[in-house]
């Protein structure tokens, strides 16, 4: 490509902008993260019609024009068509997914959003949550994102206003991922095997296949049931 090929391409690249600008008025002002899964797959169209209109000198700059208006307008009339019907909401959108319910793992949210435990438990980790057992509700939201509401006594106290010396804090270790023992993990906490199948007896489990997670956290082991049920979906929607 020479300079004069070159030069070419700068006056394609500011009217892509603008039609970009343009596209983006008509789609309407969202986040990243508030982008649904339709949003997305316009989104990225739209990207790759801009590449293709720069750089590849035999498409018609004028069919890429058109085809990013038409998919802009397209957007904006299937946006326009969920804010009008709940049913069709549902299906582009979709509905917020209950996760943990009442302090329980529901194992069915967490293969509905396509999540494994280990990925769940780090969203939870990030949004400052390091002991699952401080968790009352969990929802993952259509967006995407996670929603916590913690238990009434794990909620976020300033402890100089209550006058009460702060203990350290420690890390929660997993024993038991999807019925499996974490043997490193249950070594580093000077656990042996033993014992977590006499506590998991003790609890009225049979065996490690019925856990979703087991943990041990504060000197104390606390096991999350694999297929638990869950009553609270249609509240969601």
């Amino acid at each position: 490509m020479d300079i004069i090929e070159a030069l070419e391409i700068i006056p394609k690249c500011i009217l892509s902008i603008i039609i970009l600008f343009i596209v983006t008025k008509i789609i309407g002002k969202k986040q990243v993260s508030q982008l649904s899964l339709f949003d997305y797959v316009v989104g990225i169209s739209i990207g790759n019609f801009i590449a293709e209109m720069v750089i590849n000198k035999e498409v018609q700059y004028i069919d890429g024009v058109v085809a990013m208006l038409v998919f802009g307008i397209f957007s904006y009339i299937v946006s326009w068509i969920t804010m009008k019907s709940i049913v069709f909401r549902r299906f582009i959108i979709g509905v917020p997914t209950m996760i943990v319910e009442d302090g329980k793992i529901i194992e069915a949210g967490l293969k509905k959003t396509n999540i494994d435990i280990n990925d769940f438990l780090e969203q939870c980790r990030l949004q400052g949550y390091f002991d699952i057992n401080d968790i009352s509700y969990a929802i993952m939201e259509a967006s995407g994102d996670i929603s916590i509401l913690p238990k009434s006594n794990a909620t976020p106290i300033v402890q100089k206003d209550m006058k009460i010396k702060g203990s350290n804090a420690t890390i929660t270790a997993n024993l038991i991922i999807d019925g499996k023992f974490m043997n490193k993990n249950i070594k580093g906490c000077n656990l042996t095997l033993k014992q977590i199948r006499d506590e998991l007896r003790k609890q009225g489990f049979t065996s490690e296949d019925e856990i979703l997670l087991g943990i041990y956290s504060n000197n104390k082991m606390i096991f999350y049931k694999k297929d638990v049920p869950t009553k609270n979906y249609s509240l969601l929607e």
